[in-house]
């Protein structure tokens, strides 16, 4: 259903040029739905002052032309949006494999220590859940994604990495994530894809966005390297 838009629940001024829109809802599923859909329809209408919008898990950053507009024109024309106003998102849905327990990125057994599963336990948690992304950010490419099954809530390190490889495959809280580039982080860390999450010279460069779901699975070694080789 379609109609002018009216959950936002705070504004706060960026600058003189952004007004980030505070959403909230019953849970976090329907808080990103909500941004999700007002994202979509203001990228949608495309108005000549959007310099930018930037989607995150409660908020919409809206980045516009003060030479253009002011801030109440912004939020009265995103508020007489035609917008879905159910709990909805349209994104795709991404299979991606893993090489669970690759060398360069193995916290099992801390995870195991953590959460009291089996190595194979752990592996069918999370091959198990269907995740949602919630937010992009950290770094280009970096997808929140969320909710981990209650058995794999597991904190950061206490002693982040100074160096993460690319393609690690991670939990954090009640997330998990893809690292797209080597970085440091604190994540606890299941193993590594051979998928790329982030490609600078493609049209769209980050595979996961806002709204997509995503779920894993498990390969062997030889995959993964097989799968390099093609890439």
């Amino acid at each position: 259903m379609m109609q002018p838009f009216n959950a936002v629940s705070r504004i706060e001024h960026a600058g003189l040029d952004g007004l980030i829109l505070y959403f909230s809802d019953n849970d976090i599923q329907a808080t990103s739905a909500r941004v999700s859909n007002c994202h979509q329809a203001l990228k949608a209408a495309s108005p000549i002052w959007l310099r930018e919008a930037i989607p995150s898990f409660d908020s919409l950053l809206v980045i516009f032309d003060p030479y253009a507009i002011d801030d109440h024109g912004v939020y009265q024309f995103i508020h007489q949006l035609p917008v879905r106003q159910d709990n909805v998102i349209a994104g795709k849905h991404h299979r991606i494999p893993v090489w669970y327990g690759a060398p360069e990125a193995n916290d099992l057994e801390d995870i195991a220590r953590l959460t009291g599963l089996s190595k194979d336990g752990i592996i069918n948690t999370h091959t198990a859940t269907t995740y949602r992304v919630y937010a992009v950010g950290f770094a280009p490419g970096f997808a929140y994604l969320g909710d981990s099954a209650d058995s794999l809530n597991v904190p950061r390190r206490q002693s982040p990495r100074t160096a993460v490889p690319v393609g690690a495959v991670a939990l954090a809280d009640k997330q998990s994530a893809v690292y797209p580039q080597r970085s440091p982080g604190g994540w606890q860390l299941l193993g590594l894809t051979p998928v790329a999450m982030f490609r600078p010279g493609a049209e769209q460069p980050a595979l996961l966005n806002m709204g997509d779901t995503v779920s894993f699975y498990g390969i062997d070694e030889d995959t993964f390297r097989q799968w390099d080789i093609q890439a």
